[in-house]
């Protein structure tokens, strides 16, 4: 078993004398972790996500052992570890800066944890030839780190982690180092990785997409305080606030001033420069029960939910700025009321193209339906369904 749970974590650090950022400021110290919650399962792949100066990285390096826990409970198995070494943790971790010794081989490198554990010599053996057969570096057992390339290198790193069979294993942005291609295949392999040992993962990463494909479930946090912890798909359909709409999603989501009516037959509708917009069935029934009731709101819509009319066709209205050609779809910078919006509009080749309104200036008009519309508060940003 492999569960880990952090109950009302907190780190606090002494003050600098600077603020450079929106924590909570006190009489102690800079809140840089407020009441961290969650329990993680045996087994789960945890993602923490979130800008810069989130907390995510402290946050692991609690778990690890590297920082001091200023308040809260720190359990693995079930055993209070607060007080306990970090090497006696069974723990692994992974850092971005791969940590490899640059005097040793391939080898030698995944070797080191063992020896320090005095582990017999043909245990060693098996462990660091299988750890290189799931990760496909058998051949480089022998080269040094400064013969690899930076994706040879991050595998090696991982093995050297995963040899020691933890029952936890760690990753600090193990891929912010690599190029896009590089990233795209290590994500894979940490996939892969992920199915063929029996661990538990925590991996941290200010990369939304890396967020979304590797997590089971995902911790996005800002200023030190949790936003929302759930799937990939729950956090994407139903964000908790508008700093999540905002983070997840690639491009994000499209804000405007809206307002929230309710008709005399209890109905909910959306008004935006004169379009009426109804939510569907699920999302009135969510606002009935949260007892919502007529407000100026900030209505959110992602760029791939938002259809081009036809010329003439009522509806909402744009002028087009930018046009970034993706391939199979065209991303459409709109100047709409004030606000730079992004619409993807999909092709189908160069005569799908033809139908796009490419020339900066030129005006377009666009829709949305109610089942993707997301309704947020002017006052403290939340969610108005939940």
């Amino acid at each position: 078993m492999s569960e880990v749970s952090l109950q009302h974590i907190e780190k606090v650090y002494p003050h600098s004398g600077k603020k450079k950022s929106n924590l909570k400021v006190t009489d102690e110290g800079v809140l840089a972790v407020q009441d961290f919650n969650l329990d993680i399962r045996d087994r789960e792949f945890i993602v923490l996500v979130g800008p810069s100066g989130c907390g995510k990285s402290t946050t692991l390096r609690m778990v690890a052992g590297l920082e001091e826990i200023t308040r809260g409970e720190l359990y693995i198995d079930g055993k209070l570890v607060n007080d306990v070494e970090p090497k006696d943790r069974d723990i692994a971790m992974v850092f971005q800066s791969y940590a490899l010794y640059p005097h040793m081989t391939v080898r030698g490198n995944m070797e080191f944890p063992l020896k320090l554990r005095k582990m017999p010599k043909d245990e060693i053996e098996r462990r660091v030839n299988q750890a290189a057969e799931i990760l496909g570096i058998t051949e480089y057992l022998d080269r040094k780190p400064k013969a690899l390339s930076g994706g040879q290198r991050q595998r090696v790193a991982i093995g050297r982690a995963i040899v020691r069979e933890p029952k936890v294993l760690l990753m600090d942005e193990p891929l912010s180092n690599l190029d896009a291609k590089l990233r795209n295949q290590m994500r894979a392999e940490i996939i892969k990785l992920r199915q063929r040992i029996n661990t538990t993962f925590i991996y941290v990463t200010h990369d939304q997409t890396e967020a979304m494909t590797l997590g089971d479930r995902i911790v996005i946090m800002k200023d030190g305080v949790i936003q929302q912890i759930g799937t990939p798909q729950e956090v994407f359909d139903h964000p908790a606030n508008l700093f999540v709409a905002g983070f997840i999603g690639v491009p994000q989501m499209n804000f405007y001033d809206a307002e929230l009516v309710l008709d005399k037959d209890g109905t909910y509708a959306v008004m935006m420069n004169g379009i009426r917009v109804v939510p569907t069935d699920e999302k009135q029934e969510r606002l009935r029960k949260a007892g919502v009731g007529p407000q100026a709101i900030i209505l959110g819509v992602r760029p791939e939910h938002i259809m081009l009319l036809e010329h003439g066709e009522p509806g909402l209205q744009g002028k087009v700025e930018v046009t970034e050609m993706m391939g199979s779809a065209v991303h459409l910078h709109v100047d709409a009321y004030g606000r730079d919006s992004i619409i993807i509009a999909q092709t189908s080749g160069m005569e799908g193209v033809r139908h796009v309104p490419m020339e900066s200036g030129t005006p377009i008009s666009f829709t949305f339906g109610g089942n993707v519309v997301h309704l947020f508060s002017k006052g403290d940003d939340h969610n108005l369904e939940f």
